[in-house]
């Protein structure tokens, strides 16, 4: 657990700290040193008796009480050193260095969880073992560099990798993005990236605490306390940017059907995601620009004024934002008139707002003015301002800083001119600001920022649905993929529309049973998992005779125990899943059905319990949405019983957690009408 001697000590150990300070145990010392921490400051090193000009104990039996200590010495020694201090030296914070545990070997994996053990039988906390350490305003207890300028007001940042955070933050550093907190989980042995969040969302300040916090994960080992946390903090007025890595799977996996063809771990990470308003992201520039966007105020809306003296990085910066749902929306009228009056002849105003290279400082002061004043449709602004370094543009980047300071609305600067404009692009952010050096970066991540959505709070309604015939029919099912007359009743039982349908056994049951739905009719075997690839589906069976001759081919296929008799139904085909995955629960996907499910893979997905705001906007995010809505004469079909239907898929789920895959696919939608046509239901008790 984190706890105070961890994040504000009183007294630190560096258990082998050294003068050589190419070694971690020397480095992270003079990192203390130089960063002046105010505590009490020890070293035990067993040749030295002064280290740094830090006293230094060979014997750590001789050491004073002390809050935290820094391991970094050999993993083999480790356990021995945190007993003593447990035990006599009253150190409830600890931060291991040192690699050699689980990462390993078994046996380091071994002596991990004997450390672990120690520690907890006294109530402290760990972080590590395998880590960089841990940036706080109180002390700089890393390694390595950079070192931040820590700042109350930037980002917290808690990674599962060290070598990642010092990158991420090699890259963000002189674009003006600023840090308050970092933490390097490294093994997370005892405590990861989900538990320093929880520890962030139970102290949070609205006054004092970063309302940003950056997230760099390659498991997620507890899925249920990062999306409870992320969403309290998202809720609070915080912002949370995520990378995920690692998400390629080593080996393919066999899939059993559609649903687990699609359902991938990562989709998983996706919909936690989404649920919990988390802005996921790939890469460390992708994270850096989101971070920085989220160090502005919010944008509020969707229309963007783009103000600039170069046409090109205009042009590909609305493409871009055009691209992603924002819009640059065209600006007319007498107002644009007199805008127009007061630049330079050429200027175009219709917005982009290119006033041309020969600008000055002042009439970009005019056009942010104009904007604020005159347009309060727009929501947002982009500067780009750059310079061929024919002279110094100090005055510009101070009437932007000043205008951002007073705007009804955001203001992001882009600011490419990195090297032919250093000392002025460093003035301006050494007053606080940062630079989107690339302004389709910046569009992409202002079009994902406003895209995710906010996390759902509260209890999340379901359906009404038959809990005690569900729970029943479950309690009495076996293993593996259950009966159509059980799947009938589970869709029953949820309200959930379904075709009318039949198995027969033999040629006598098929006939009444034909008989009593009628013709046309569809034909699938039972058994067989994949029925159409064993040519075990027909549809528009005409007449009787035409019905027995399929059923006397159809029985005979392998695996088969009976033919299932539906009436043939014609629509739009959909697709409604849902998919147990291990740690995060259930998650229920929809999309086009029959092959397009396949051969398109255009699915969207969220972790349970399903709202329906939820279901329908899951719906409206599928490439294919216009075929729903009725294309080339086709008839639309109702979206909001396809997203009731998906909620019913939710609710069904969650009262029965033992089914691990699920597909209704195809549903069949035509106008208000939505049928289930074929649903396959695993469960594994």
């Amino acid at each position: 657990m984190i706890n105070n001697e961890l994040v504000d000590p009183r007294s630190i150990v560096v258990v082998g700290g050294s003068n050589d300070i190419t070694k971690p145990g020397g480095k992270i010392l003079k990192n203390l040193i130089d960063g002046n921490y105010q505590g009490k400051l020890y070293v035990v090193n067993l040749k030295e008796s002064e280290v740094q000009g830090i006293k230094s104990f060979r014997n750590p039996l001789e050491l004073p009480t002390v809050d935290l200590a820094i391991i970094a010495i050999a993993a083999k020694y480790t356990y021995e050193v945190i007993k003593l201090l447990t035990e006599h030296k009253n150190t409830r914070g600890f931060i291991i260095l040192s690699a050699g545990f689980s990462e390993e070997s078994e046996e380091g994996r071994i002596l991990e969880q004997q450390i672990v053990d120690q520690i907890n039988k006294y109530n402290g906390g760990l972080i590590g073992p395998n880590c960089i350490g841990v940036l706080t305003p109180n002390y700089h207890g890393v390694f390595t560099k950079p070192i931040p300028k820590l700042d109350p007001k930037g980002c917290d940042f808690i990674s599962g990798s060290g070598a990642t955070a010092c990158f991420i933050m090699e890259a963000g550093i002189p674009k003006g993005l600023t840090f308050a907190n970092v933490f390097s989980v490294g093994n997370s042995a005892q405590m990861g990236v989900e538990e320093i969040l929880q520890y962030m969302d139970e102290s949070f300040d609205p006054e004092t605490s970063s309302k940003v916090k950056l997230l760099y994960l390659e498991t997620i080992d507890k899925p249920e306390l990062l999306l409870k946390h992320a969403s309290s903090l998202i809720n609070k007025g915080c912002k949370i940017v995520a990378i995920k890595a690692g998400t390629s799977e080593a080996g393919s996996r066999a899939a059993t059907s559609h649903t687990g063809a699609l359902a991938s771990p990562d989709a998983a990470v996706d919909a936690l995601f989404q649920k919990a308003g988390i802005v996921r992201c790939d890469g460390r520039e992708e994270m850096i620009t989101i971070a920085s966007i989220f160090m502005h105020p919010e944008l509020k809306g969707k229309k963007i004024a783009v103000i600039t003296h170069a046409g090109g990085p205009a042009v590909m910066l609305t493409d871009t934002l055009s691209a992603g749902g924002l819009e640059v929306p065209y600006l007319e009228g007498p107002k644009v008139e007199e805008l127009k009056e007061q630049l330079f002849p050429g200027s175009s105003v219709a917005n982009p707002i290119d006033f041309l290279a020969t600008g000055t400082a002042e009439q970009l002061g005019i056009i942010i003015d104009f904007i604020n004043d005159r347009f309060p449709n727009i929501d947002g602004m982009v500067v780009i301002f750059g310079t061929p370094g024919l002279f110094p543009i100090n005055h510009v980047y101070g009437i932007l800083d000043d205008k951002m300071m007073t705007s009804r609305v955001p203001i992001y600067p882009v600011l490419p001119s990195t090297l032919t404009a250093e000392q002025e692009v460093e003035e301006f952010i050494a007053h606080g600001r940062i630079n989107f050096p690339d302004g389709v970066f910046l569009g992409k991540a202002l079009c994902k920022v406003f895209n995710t959505p906010k996390p759902e709070s509260g209890i999340i309604p379901q359906p009404d649905i038959d809990t005690i015939k569900i729970r029943y029919i479950i309690d009495n099912a076996g293993n593996g993929y259950i009966s159509p007359d059980e799947i009938q009743g589970l869709l029953d039982a949820a309200r959930i529309p379904r075709a009318s349908e039949a198995v027969a056994e033999t040629r006598e049951e098929a006939m009444i049973i034909a008989q009593e739905i009628g013709y046309p009719l569809a034909m699938k075997v039972v058994g067989p998992v994949h029925k159409s690839d064993v040519g075990g589906v027909v549809l528009n069976v005409e007449d009787e005779a035409s019905m027995l001759a399929e059923f006397q081919r159809m029985i005979r296929i392998k695996d088969t125990k009976g033919i299932l008799l539906q009436p043939m139904l014609d629509g739009t085909e959909l697709f409604i899943g849902a998919k147990y995955e291990p740690k995060f629960g259930h998650m229920v996907l929809c999309g086009l059905g029959g092959i397009f499910i396949e051969v398109l893979k255009d699915v969207r997905s969220a972790l349970t319990p399903v709202s329906l705001h939820k279901a329908k906007t899951m719906i409206s995010e599928l490439k294919g949405r216009k075929i729903l809505e009725g294309v080339r004469g086709q008839q639309a079909i109702n979206m909001d019983k396809f997203a009731e239907i998906i909620t019913r898929v939710s609710a069904l789920v969650s009262t029965a957690p033992e089914i691990i895959e699920m597909d209704l696919n195809p549903l069949l939608g035509k106008g208000e009408k939505i049928v289930a046509v074929d649903a396959r239901i695993n469960i594994q008790k």
